[in-house]
């Protein structure tokens, strides 16, 4: 296919690509594999296994490796930034709107709704990930720890993430039964055999160190206009930790910038986050562009001498910045060693490692928004009983009969509105 032609494709991808990471590796496979033929199927699972090993949103980053594939840096440019730059604009104005108009009784009546829905959400996310993640006995102690770890002892969701990936890895090196390794090794050679070639280590230099400026230019350029030490220089150099640590997508994502944005920082509240990743279900793009309704929101509530719109859009924008940038390096850094990184058994075990701990602190994550959407006022004053009957309703729908996401909160929303109607 033409260059034109791809870019069209992955302009396209970026406006329909709902149903988070798995339904938008689903479109990607179907137009890609099956309908266009423009990659094989081997080609493209190696290419998914590959991103299934890094940090950040695995759906972009397999969109990058497949334009880096297919038109080399450019392609990879193109594909990354399409895949996700509609999402930027739509999740802006839907956070403007409920910033200035949230406190409108039609607007309270939607989130009313909605936030419901988002716990099931959540909830189904431990089923359909523990189902794959929870394969031995092993697995599930790790989600075990894991979650006792981010819920009882309250341990920064980046320690969790290293302590699992060094059991898992530990588990592999010294006892392969413990924690399984990769299958269909024969397969994985000739796919081996069949890769690009590796490029030189100053390539990799290069591309390390333009990796590294993107991101300094602008924490230099924020330092200086606002200060070390301003919300808007925080938020940047907190958003990029939170990219480097994200296994497991937005979910376990949103669990970290919870404990610390809610709780350690106070930039924005519990409520707010939940209607966040609410806007984000419900606009094509990476879940994980919940972190820029969150940027937004820390922005508009402590603006710093800032217009609060002004500051909200530049929270806005400089956490999206931080939070894609490392998706970019990792492809273009890893994708041409990734023969040599998918043979590595030990790296396998840390992977699978890290995956259980995942789940665990989504679980964490369910329980911490079921408890302010389902008991707002504490379990000795009784559930909200309607908001319990949504949930139920909506996980019924997205676990047993595989309803669309969006279709699911368009109907907790309809139910919040049908609710003020009867009961204003």
């Amino acid at each position: 296919m033409s260059f034109a032609e791809a870019s069209r494709f992955w302009l396209k991808l970026g406006f329909i690509s709902f149903g988070g990471p798995a339904g938008q590796i689903a479109i990607m496979h179907r137009e890609l594999v099956e309908r266009r033929g423009w990659i094989d199927e081997r080609r493209f699972l190696h290419a998914l296994n590959y991103c299934m090993l890094l940090p950040g949103p695995e759906a972009q980053q397999l969109a990058i490796y497949i334009g880096w594939l297919f038109h080399g840096l450019p392609g990879g440019l193109v594909a990354g930034a399409f895949f996700v730059i509609p999402s930027i604009f739509v999740l802006l104005v839907l956070s403007y709107v409920y910033a200035a108009f949230g406190s409108l009784p039609l607007v309270l009546a939607l989130f009313d709704g909605i936030k419901p829905v988002v716990v099931a959400i959540v909830v189904e996310a431990v089923f359909r990930i523990g189902r794959r993640a929870l394969a031995r006995a092993s697995h599930v102690a790790i989600a075990a720890l894991a979650f006792v770890a981010i819920y009882l002892l309250h341990v920064p969701f980046p320690w969790i993430v290293l302590g699992a990936g060094l059991a898992g890895w530990a588990g592999m090196r010294y006892r392969a039964d413990l924690f399984g390794g990769p299958s269909h090794d024969k397969e994985i050679q000739a796919l081996d055999r069949a890769a690009p070639a590796r490029p030189s280590r100053l390539a990799t230099l290069r591309t390390l160190a333009a990796g590294l400026a993107l991101w300094a230019f602008p924490l230099a350029i924020l330092t200086f206009a606002r200060g070390w030490q301003s919300l808007h220089a925080r938020e940047y150099r907190f958003f990029t930790q939170a990219a480097l640590v994200t296994f497991g997508g937005a979910y376990s994502v949103l669990a970290y910038v919870l404990q610390a944005a809610v709780e350690s920082h106070g930039w924005i509240t519990h409520a707010q986050a939940l209607d966040g990743l609410a806007l984000a279900e419900t606009t094509p793009g990476p879940l994980i562009m919940v972190l820029q309704f969150v940027g937004f929101m820390a922005s508009w509530n402590h603006p710093e001498g800032m217009a609060r719109a002004a500051g909200a859009v530049l929270g806005a924008l400089i956490t999206t910045w931080a939070t894609f940038l490392p998706a970019f390096v990792f492809i273009f850094l890893g994708a041409p060693w990734i023969e040599s990184l998918r043979g590595n058994r030990s790296l396998a075990g840390a992977l699978s490692g890290v995956t259980a701990a995942v789940v665990g602190v989504i679980l964490n994550l369910a329980l911490v928004l079921g408890a302010a959407v389902i008991w707002p006022r504490g379990l000795s004053d009784g559930p909200e009983w309607l908001a319990l009957a949504i949930t139920l309703a909506a996980f019924v729908a997205l676990y047993r009969f595989k309803t669309g996401i969006p279709w699911v909160v368009l109907g907790g929303a309809l139910a919040g509105l049908a609710r003020a109607r009867v009961f204003p």
